[in-house]
């Protein structure tokens, strides 16, 4: 038997997860592993379980499908399906593989998923990397240096740079990159986005305030808004 990606789909409206789930139950190398109705539920079990292709709708309440490939920018592969064409560029620039119009008809489904299989084949290799990395390597005064992720205080963007707060250094570390960028080299087990300019370590996290958090080197950090909810699920 080959590989079998788990699914999960996340919508608002029963009639689509039934609808999704007939069409991913005529697939054998596809399970049917998870049903999340709100976008605050679809981020706890993104946090407890693993996936390998989620169906997000964008219209939801909370939190809606483009707020949550903005907050969990290393989430499964993303198939949007929506009954808006509206977003169709937020969803492809938070790297969605596919956006589909509602109601889905079982040929574009399958395109859908031909479209996932390619992007899983050519990536196996660059995915199991990216889950066993521990260290960043970075450039600074010409020279490549490592930091170890464990070291990692949190990540704070300058605009085009960012300044590495990390345990073994005096002084924070200033290279060339976005928070973007960088965010899909670490691993997200231990790492959130907490505010659209910071990346924190949640082991180096001293305490929590109502919009603050205090980091293990004194330092405050601002949680944004739509941050606020992944953070505390993380931390519970």
């Amino acid at each position: 038997m080959g590989l079998t990606y788990r699914c999960l789909i996340i919508d608002d409206e029963s009639p689509a997860h039934k609808a999704l789930a007939s069409h991913i139950s005529k697939f054998e190398d596809l399970e049917h592993s998870g049903s999340a109705f709100s976008g605050m539920e679809a981020v706890k079990m993104l946090n407890k379980n693993k996936y390998d292709i989620i169906f997000l709708d964008i219209n939801m309440p909370l939190i809606s499908g483009v707020e949550l490939m903005e907050l969990q920018p290393n989430r499964p592969l993303t198939i949007v399906t929506t009954a808006y064409s509206d977003y169709a560029l937020s969803a492809y620039q938070n790297d969605a593989i596919d956006y589909l119009l509602k109601p889905i008809s079982l040929e574009k489904f399958t395109k859908a998923i031909t479209k996932a299989k390619t992007f899983f084949s050519g990536n196996t290799l660059k995915k199991e990397s990216t889950d066993d990395l521990q260290s960043l390597s970075y450039r600074i005064n010409g020279q490549m240096t490592e930091m170890l992720l464990s070291d990692i205080i949190f990540i704070e963007s300058l605009g085009n740079y960012l300044k590495l707060y990390s345990t073994t250094l005096r002084s924070p570390a200033i290279i060339y990159g976005s928070l973007s960028s960088i965010s899909t080299e670490i691993n997200h087990a231990h790492f959130v986005q907490v505010h659209r300019s910071y990346l924190v370590n949640t082991r180096k996290i001293l305490s929590v305030n109502a919009k603050t958090l205090t980091m293990c080197n004194s330092k405050i950090i601002p949680v944004g808004r739509k941050y606020e909810i992944l953070l505390q699920n993380l931390l519970r």
